[in-house]
């Protein structure tokens, strides 16, 4: 079943690539998956200090600001004891979709007049695409809602761990 998901994105991507060159991940959304991992896969009790954060992930703190402020927006980190303190999870990794992650930084917009049906005259009657872009927008969304934090980790833990063992055995 994983291949299938890989080989349906892969699919996708290569689309994406083809025919939308404009389309693509922020800095503040990669950045901030990986800012919740790091928070996700802390063992500290009283939560990661985002200095800490910022030093592992060589994120400056000044750029980690707004990430951490849009992560805490949407609910999904908070401190674990007040200001000052470190941050943790609101809820268990799994029922954090990618879709949360994404959307804390940006919402999803294929194209403006799907969002904003005062953006165009035909927006809501005369537009021979708009059910495909309608489509398209869902296609993507429910991507991005398909992967939780949890697989992400465990996916990114059995990464490192090859890449571990491939290093040991050079």
């Amino acid at each position: 079943m994983n291949a299938t998901k890989v080989i349906a994105f892969g699919n996708f991507a290569i689309y994406l690539r083809k025919y939308f060159f404009n389309m693509r991940v922020n800095t503040k959304i990669r950045y901030g998956l990986r800012t919740i991992i790091e928070i996700a896969i802390s063992t500290e009790p009283s939560g990661v200090l985002q200095k800490d954060i910022a030093k592992s992930q060589h994120i400056s703190l000044k750029y980690l600001d707004p990430i951490i402020s849009a992560l805490k927006l949407k609910g999904l980190i908070t401190n674990s004891k007040g200001k000052g303190s470190g941050y943790k999870l609101t809820k268990e990794p799994k029922d954090i979709s990618m879709l949360d992650i994404y959307t804390a930084f940006e919402q999803i917009t294929i194209i403006e007049c799907i969002n904003n049906l005062n953006y165009c005259d035909r927006s809501l009657h005369d537009c021979k695409g708009r059910n495909y872009w309608n489509e398209f927008r869902d296609d993507f969304t429910n991507i991005l809602r398909r992967k939780n934090l949890e697989q992400i980790i465990e996916d990114t833990y059995y990464e490192c761990k090859d890449l571990l063992i491939t290093e040991q055995t050079t």
